[in-house]
């Protein structure tokens, strides 16, 4: 699969050579760099490697596009907070030849994603990911816009039933719905507005050969609010006996638990259908999650 493989409906095409033609028109400095897709494929933003110290990242779908000047804004002022490497912007490119929406320059990290399943040290990874998000919960939230997921559990409730009737056969629909249900009754949370990233997937995650956590990128869903979506690696990413782990550093009680599950099963039930014919990796990853959620009896 490559970056010009379409995800989205009526979504633009992004290869090397619009790539090319944007860079030569807007960043002439950098126009004799090789360019290459990055991977894995993305399902809101197309990927290039631009040489070698530098990446082009193309949002695919409009909801996608409003985020470049959100990261661009925020991005510089989280980073020197967060324990752990993030995306730092250079430039903003304008729509041209043909592509309709803002994109964007970055430095490019190395790293490699998660292997679910086959990770080298699950506990330590744990423990990573639960420093990050605390020093990210951390940071000042004051004039900081929304997260994207910093909402209801309720607001995903009709996707939720309708993803659950068009896996119906597939999976245990009456358990998903039972669960889903049971979900609903849960407190909402009542804490202060915190930042969270909005999207720690593996495909989000970059390991060192330890591993470890190496970096975290992609935050296009990050803000402040509820910041319970961010537990939802608990259940994409790490396996039942490093949750908690997990679940301890970030001192979660019970209904925040049950929330961040019930946040990573709605994901994942919405992500089947929508991906399963673009994107065989992230539809396999959903997959383990609703196994993983309808096994998983902590709360």
């Amino acid at each position: 699969m490559c970056a010009a493989t379409r995800m989205h409906p009526d979504e633009p095409v992004a290869d090397a050579a619009l790539v090319r033609r944007l860079i030569a028109a807007q960043f002439p400095q950098w126009e004799r760099l090789a360019i290459t897709p990055a991977g894995p494929v993305g399902t809101d933003n197309a990927m290039f490697r631009l040489g070698p110290e530098l990446a082009v990242r193309l949002p695919r779908v409009e909801w996608a596009a409003g985020d470049v000047r959100r990261e661009h804004q925020w991005l510089p002022t989280l980073a020197p907070r967060l324990p752990l490497p993030i995306p730092a912007p250079l430039a903003i490119g304008r729509p041209a030849a043909g592509y309709p929406w803002d994109w964007s320059v970055l430095r490019w990290i190395d790293g490699v994603n998660p292997a679910v399943g086959a990770l080298a040290a699950p506990a330590g990874l744990a423990r990573d990911l639960a420093a990050f998000v605390n020093a990210l919960r951390a940071v000042n939230p004051t004039n900081a816009p929304a997260g994207h997921r910093s909402v209801p559990l309720a607001s995903r409730d009709g996707a939720t039933r309708a993803a659950i009737a068009q896996l119906a056969g597939s999976i245990d629909a009456a358990a998903a719905t039972a669960l889903w249900d049971k979900a609903l009754r849960l407190p909402e949370y009542a804490g202060p507005p915190v930042w969270m990233h909005g999207d720690l997937t593996p495909g989000n995650l970059l390991l060192a050969r330890t591993g470890r956590l190496a970096a975290v990128i992609d935050f296009a869903l990050m803000g402040v609010g509820d910041p319970t979506a961010d537990l939802i690696a608990a259940w994409n990413l790490l396996p039942a006996a490093a949750r908690p782990v997990f679940r301890a550093a970030l001192r979660t009680d019970d209904a925040m638990w049950a929330r961040g599950r019930a946040w990573a099963f709605s994901i994942a039930l919405v992500t089947i259908p929508y991906y399963r014919h673009t994107d065989p990796g992230l539809t396999a990853n959903a997959r383990h999650v609703v196994r993983e959620v309808l096994a998983d009896r902590s709360v």
